[in-house]
């Protein structure tokens, strides 16, 4: 484990985690050969990495967050529409508590939530993520503040009222190639792809799924994110220079799997922006169902102008159909959104 960041639990807390008592706790040890070993026995009892604790609380179907992370090298693939639309319907009609850490540095996900002003505001204040990222490049002065940073109830879709978000920042460009000079503190606990991680693994169990809008790369803020997720999913437009980056993030996210010792599954590829009648788009899709990198989700999102439409936020708020579309866009969404939670 390269993340010195790792919280340790006992048993106590894994019961507090669990919502059970302490001798289920007990019994689970002695039933489960799965069940995690300890790091240590101490007097007091023995202390187990909460992280795979949590990995097999969720395994074992006990409630908790599922974090999952969207991305592809290739911009404009619909990766963005992707995340916020599953978010939208899963709170529409599925009533989950779903938040939103948009990483990438075009704020897409993020405008699309709560509109370019209330963002400008926000990140005039520094209450993005950015300033997350500021702090571990100058601990001695940190001013983020998770309270005021996370929007509460946000989207302009009237049902979607159970989804929070942690904003970007256009700043996380400049943030990006620096933090791998980050000081290592005074006790070497400073690990740059963990930054996320110590600021939200407070409020993760708060929500039933978590969604984590990746940046294009497969650099150190993309990191953070991943470090966080159980999961991922590859939204991608059926062609060739949208999926040829496909098999280098399932290898380096696994290789990065391994090197931290936490499970992070390749959900599946999400076919975009389709187009029934390219020719092109119907052979890549074929092609995408047959390797073995990851799965395909059954569920295809169509191009559709109304979807393309969709990023624009409005005054006010309208239903999931007024943004989505009349023709089974939401409902063509939700199947997807279905399918991933099925998968979760």
């Amino acid at each position: 484990m390269t993340d010195q960041e790792d919280e340790l639990v006992g048993i106590n807390e894994i019961a507090d985690m669990a919502h059970v008592s302490r001798q289920a706790v007990a019994n689970w040890r002695v039933r489960f050969d799965s069940f995690p070993a300890p790091v240590a026995d101490l007097k007091a009892g023995p202390i187990f990495r909460k992280t795979q604790v949590r990995s097999w609380l969720r395994k074992r179907k006990i409630p908790m967050a599922q974090v999952v992370a969207t991305i592809n090298l290739k911009g404009g693939v619909g990766k963005t529409h992707t995340t916020v639309a599953i978010a939208e319907v899963l709170s529409a009609y599925r009533k989950k508590r779903v938040l939103v850490i948009d990483l990438d540095p075009q704020t897409n996900a993020t405008t699309m939530l709560i509109g370019e002003k209330k963002w400008q505001k926000l990140n005039q204040n520094g209450y993005t993520l950015a300033q997350l990222f500021k702090d571990a490049l100058d601990p001695d002065n940190a001013k983020f503040d998770l309270s005021k940073t996370l929007q509460k109830n946000v989207s302009d879709v009237r049902e979607a009222s159970t989804i929070d978000l942690l904003p970007s920042s256009l700043d996380l460009i400049d943030v990006q190639d620096r933090l791998a000079t980050i000081p290592a503190g005074k006790f070497f606990e400073a690990n740059p792809i963990a930054i996320l991680h110590r600021a939200v693994k407070s409020i993760l169990d708060d929500y039933d799924l978590v969604l984590v809008d990746c940046p294009p790369n497969l650099g150190i803020i993309t990191l953070n994110g991943l470090r966080i997720s159980n999961g991922y999913i590859i939204p991608t437009i059926p062609d060739i220079l949208s999926t040829y980056g496909i098999p280098q993030i399932v290898k380096r996210i696994g290789e990065f799997s391994d090197k931290i010792a936490e499970s992070i599954e390749p959900l599946g590829v999400v076919i975009s922006k389709y187009r029934a009648q390219s020719t092109v788009h119907q052979n890549t899709t074929k092609l995408l169902r047959q390797e073995k990198d990851a799965p395909c989700f059954d569920t295809v999102i169509p191009e559709s102008n109304s979807i393309s439409g969709a990023a624009e936020t409005v005054a006010g708020d309208r239903t999931i159909k007024q943004k989505y579309g009349y023709k089974g866009e939401p409902e063509t969404y939700l199947a997807l959104a279905d399918e991933l939670w099925g998968k979760l």
